[in-house]
């Protein structure tokens, strides 16, 4: 049975290879326009930063991490409109580069001053983890939230602890759209 996680709450993961589903709805006429999020990963080594762009992976980054241990399913333009995840990105804890120390997971909204767009037209958010190798939920948190103004989340973090990779649940808000996590997390590059 997979494990409910609150805001803040840790687990061990367990796990070598995994999927991070992300998912969505947009709230009845909050915008005439889709609801394009993008759900990205930023593979971080010890002093908090990617130590090169491509280890960036989102939709626009089709080959994934340069180890090959994190890709994106690519860009689900409008999002919401089923069961289940809308965007995933894959983790083969086994491949990872050993520079990397922790994976933060992000979602942000495309276009989202044009479209005049903020998490707080959106609702039923989620983030979930689940074994790749047979499909089994391990944990899932539900953003229950109000972040009426921002346009970024961290909805999560896998990190290493000694030799074991956990899971957080972190519910961080921001505005700024991807700028504001590119900002913290690739200043060399951004």
């Amino acid at each position: 049975m997979a494990i409910q996680l609150s805001k803040g709450q840790r687990i061990d993961i367990g796990l070598q290879k995994l999927s991070v589903g992300l998912g969505w709805d947009a709230n009845p006429n909050a915008s005439s326009h889709d609801y394009d999020l993008d759900a990205s990963a930023f593979l971080l080594a010890a002093d908090g930063q990617i130590p090169s762009e491509p280890f960036f992976v989102y939709y626009g980054n089709e080959m994934g991490s340069p180890d090959g241990a994190v890709k994106s399913s690519g860009d689900d333009r409008t999002g919401g409109k089923s069961e289940g995840d809308d965007e995933t990105i894959t983790v083969d804890l086994g491949q990872l580069d050993p520079l990397i120390e922790q994976i933060i997971f992000t979602v942000t909204i495309y276009e989202f001053a044009a479209r005049h767009q903020n998490f707080g037209q959106v609702r039923n958010s989620f983030i979930r983890i689940c074994d790749s190798t047979n499909g089994q939920e391990i944990c899932k948190y539900d953003l229950d939230e109000d972040f009426s103004i921002e346009t970024a989340i961290e909805f999560g973090r896998l990190y290493k602890r000694g030799n074991a990779w956990r899971f957080e649940a972190s519910g961080i808000g921001s505005s700024g759209g991807l700028q504001s996590f590119l900002v913290k997390y690739a200043k060399r590059f951004s």
